[in-house]
């Protein structure tokens, strides 16, 4: 399953601590998302941060096939490679703008996310 690449890399690394991932999931993406989305969260509300948690929660969502997410805020932020405190703020952005919804069982408990298409009716 690995290309020549790939070989040529875990036989460098080793496959001990640098070993490679399996190969990548392919994902169609809307255009709405780039040509739209992207430019509002980063260039308009200066929130990139924000359009990077939705693009990780909407390929959860796509992924998963499921209308809930459930996620931790720190697996969030280990995916997009974000601070948790960025992570809060981009989700408080993506929930004021009705992108996602988030539920809770309890004030510890981890959080449901919806991800919302309000483009895509």
């Amino acid at each position: 399953m690995w290309d020549v690449a790939d070989q040529a890399l875990i036989a460098y690394y080793g496959n001990c601590c640098h070993s490679l991932p399996e190969p990548a999931l392919t994902l169609a993406l809307d255009p709405y998302i780039l040509d739209t989305l992207m430019p509002d969260l980063v260039g308009h509300d200066r929130q990139p941060s924000a359009f990077l948690v939705y693009l990780h929660l909407w390929r959860r969502s796509v992924t998963d096939e499921t209308p809930g997410i459930t996620i931790a805020l720190q697996d969030i932020a280990e995916g997009t490679g974000l601070a948790k405190r960025t992570v809060q703020s981009a989700l408080a952005q993506l929930a004021r703008r009705r992108l996602i919804s988030i539920a809770r069982n309890g004030i510890t408990s981890v959080p449901t996310y919806t991800v919302h298409r309000p483009w895509r009716r």
